[in-house]
């Protein structure tokens, strides 16, 4: 399982994203080979490209998100 932390509000794109959760907050991929950009709270920049359905988890932590996937959902 994947984590990484942001203060960065992310956003997702109707065409590529879908929430299938509002608590806990999960959204879903709507096509194949999606890419999602993330600054880190440590500043660095992650790109992961996610498989058709895969999963990205939310939570809202103090100041923060919590942001967990299933490595299986990524290409």
């Amino acid at each position: 399982m994947g984590l990484l932390y942001t203060r960065v509000h992310l956003d997702f794109d109707e065409n590529d994203w879908k929430e299938i959760s509002s608590n806990p907050i999960v959204f879903q991929t709507i096509k194949d080979d999606v890419t999602l950009e993330i600054e880190t709270t440590s500043q660095k920049l992650y790109k992961l490209n996610f498989k058709k359905n895969g999963k990205l988890n939310m939570f809202r932590v103090t100041g923060q998100f919590r942001l967990t996937w299933n490595n299986d959902d990524i290409l």
